[in-house]
């Protein structure tokens, strides 16, 4: 295989990488304003978890459901493509985001059709409009918090993996993968609460750091349960690229 053939396949494989990164995670944005049972979700009794002072479940918001994916698109791409590749789509996803909060208040401000407004009657909801603008309203303050977290555990997540490749090299795919994930995660689930439902929904905080908590297992289990998908990718990967040893240079 040619360098040129490899260089063209590289530009290939960022742009679809990309492309599942910044999907993945606006997507997360938006359905993480809401907030779901796990045990409710799989018909088994709820876990009653005393922490914090509190007595509570695995309530967690639905954004969790994709960031396992996000977890692994980073460390692909941080592994092919280096820091650089990992900010330049953190920044991307970081524009496309704040794009998304103005369209959404644009929205909320449109007035509703008359037919529209009564059309959720059936289901229970007297005026559609106050229900669309409480569901992205809400939303709103979650893209924001999500934001300033996904910015700052992006970048530490991205410095940490590096640091770690360059004392492993291509050994220990996993130590890097858990080891940034164990630190960006921790700071990403506890700014994204405190912003989007302490100071944007009035929530009590000791709930806010019990959520952020859950949500922060949830993520570091699912970063370890997924380690052999990222061993697996990585393999299909090399294959494509016809390289037997990971590249190490970042995008050019």
């Amino acid at each position: 295989m040619t360098e040129q053939t490899v260089h063209r396949k590289k530009e290939h494989l960022f742009l679809v990488l990309g492309m599942l990164f910044l999907t993945n995670a606006i997507v997360a944005e938006f359905i993480g304003a809401k907030i779901f049972s796990l045990e409710k979700t799989l018909g088994i009794s709820a876990a009653g978890i005393h922490l914090l002072g509190g007595k509570f479940n695995f309530d967690m918001t639905a954004g969790v459901i994709l960031w396992p994916i996000v977890f692994i698109l980073t460390d692909l791409i941080n592994e092919y493509y280096g820091k650089k590749g990992v900010q330049k789509l953190s920044w991307i996803a970081a524009g496309l985001l704040v794009y998304a909060f103005v369209a959404v208040r644009l929205a909320m401000n449109l007035e509703g059709a008359d037919f529209w407004l009564g059309s959720g009657k059936n289901q229970g909801l007297s005026d559609m409009s106050s229900a669309f603008n409480a569901v992205f309203g809400q939303g709103l303050m979650i893209i924001l918090g999500s934001l300033v977290a996904f910015l700052v555990g992006q970048i530490v997540d991205a410095v940490i993996f590096t640091k770690l490749k360059e004392k492993t090299g291509d050994r220990f795919i996993w130590l890097r993968a858990t080891g940034s994930t164990l630190v960006s995660q921790f700071i990403d689930s506890y700014i994204v609460l405190v912003i989007a439902f302490y100071l944007g929904g009035k929530y009590d905080l000791i709930w806010v750091l019990q959520v952020g908590t859950i949500n922060y297992i949830y993520k570091l289990g699912m970063a370890i349960c997924l380690l052999p998908v990222l061993y697996g990718v990585h393999g299909l990967i090399d294959g494509y690229l016809g390289i037997k040893q990971k590249p190490t240079s970042s995008l050019r």
